[in-house]
């Protein structure tokens, strides 16, 4: 059977996300969720698989920039929309999609390619590692108290309609993207996602809510929240679904949490995405009573292996030979020499002997520097062949915060 595959054309849009639907279930999106996404579709970087006239494949790419360790906004191919038609599983579709993918992020001279997956086992063949994690937690704010930081009681508050205050919102969030690596820049167009809010979508939950934090007349912070009513005979069980969060300082955050933690005939705050070091955590009474677990966010691939090194900064000094396994993009396998320090890095070429050596896949896991290159030697990822060089490296590609993505694309 001969398929074709090709640049997405406008006119092909409605049965190319058709096939991405029903890969993902079958269940239509509700009509704003689709309006965005078709919106937001960059059409000379997405691809389709067509046989005949069906699509049976497909793959987009948005144009981001993602935060590193240091604070560079660095060039990325945000890899998004991937799907096979059941009728067209192993027969290859995935690996063309993914090879012409990866040979056009390099060719618009792009270091990084990073997604979200919904299936983790596909993508690492492909040389994608897990770079952050996502915490999950519900609070049971009927038993938990909050510590607050002295100056939260400074801190104003104020309701507000979420789409009138977006882009006061979309200001903070911006100022916050450098000091976390793993955050995206939000291009024009995607304010709006953070306001989506598909009515047929709520599930008994009230419409999308905000909570501005101010101080000396400047805001200082956000919560996008809804309130999902409930009761347990003649007592309120509500639960507060947090959408977002960011604040600029301790006692505005503190504020936030301290207004989400007080809503009227709420008992529990249902958290889905926040950094696995978020702050609240420190300020729970009992942290057992929060129901917290982890799981995975996004996957880094290094496109442009020198490019992507020396994008980003290094906690201490560090001057190592990596000798890196890439069957998939072969233009990065090989021994590379890499030296940096908190100013920058250099990254180059080299017939030396190697210190490291480990595959793309973990030099993406640890690029962020949410991964230890050490947990991933324990592993047997990552080979020491220079004694001293595994403590060294592991330390230099650490970050003093977690990484963290704060949305899916």
């Amino acid at each position: 059977m001969t398929t074709d595959l090709r640049v997405l054309r406008p006119d092909e849009w409605d049965r190319w996300y058709g096939q991405l639907e029903l890969a993902f279930g079958g269940v239509p999106e509700a009509p704003e969720e689709r309006a965005l996404w078709e919106a937001l579709t960059e059409y000379e970087r997405s691809l389709g698989v067509w046989d005949g006239d069906r699509c049976v494949g497909t793959a987009g790419a948005f144009t981001f920039r993602l935060s590193v360790p240091g604070g560079a906004l660095v060039p990325a191919a945000g890899v998004t929309m991937v799907s096979v038609a059941p009728t067209h599983r192993r027969r290859g579709v995935l690996t063309s999609m993914m090879r012409r993918q990866l040979d056009d992020v390099r060719a618009w001279g792009e270091p990084l390619a990073v997604l979200t997956a919904s299936e983790p086992d596909i993508y690492g063949r492909f040389g994608y590692g897990a770079a952050t994690r996502q915490l999950r937690a519900e609070i049971d704010t009927d038993r938990v108290r909050l510590s607050v930081p002295p100056g939260t009681d400074d801190v104003a508050l104020r309701l507000a309609a979420p789409a009138d205050v977006s882009a006061v919102c979309e200001a903070v969030y911006a100022r916050l993207v450098p000091e976390r690596p793993g955050m995206l820049a939000r291009m024009p167009g995607w304010e709006r996602l953070p306001l989506l809010d598909p009515p047929a979508e709520r599930d008994g939950a009230s419409p999308l809510q905000c909570v501005l934090a101010e101080r000396d007349g400047e805001v200082t912070g956000y919560a996008l929240y809804s309130t999902k009513p409930q009761w347990d005979s003649q007592v309120p069980r509500g639960t507060v679904l947090l959408r977002g969060l960011g604040a600029l300082d301790p006692a505005s955050y503190a504020a936030l949490w301290r207004f989400l933690c007080g809503l009227d005939l709420m008992s529990v705050i249902q958290v889905v995405n926040r950094p696995v070091d978020d702050a609240w955590q420190h300020l729970v009474s009992d942290i057992r009573r929060c129901r917290t677990r982890v799981q995975d966010g996004l996957y880094v691939r290094l496109v442009d292996l020198g490019a992507a090194l020396e994008a980003r900064t290094y906690q201490t000094p560090l001057d190592v030979v990596l000798d890196v396994e890439d069957a998939f993009c072969p233009w990065n396998a090989g021994r590379w020499r890499l030296a940096g320090d908190q100013k920058g890095a250099q990254c180059s070429r080299t017939d030396e002997p190697a210190d490291l050596a480990l595959s793309v896949r973990e030099l993406g896991a640890a690029y962020l520097g949410g991964v230890s290159l050490a947990s991933l030697a324990a592993a047997g990822r990552v080979r020491e062949l220079r004694q001293g060089a595994l403590a060294e490296a592991s330390v230099a590609f650490g970050s003093p915060v977690a990484p963290w993505l704060p949305h899916g694309f």
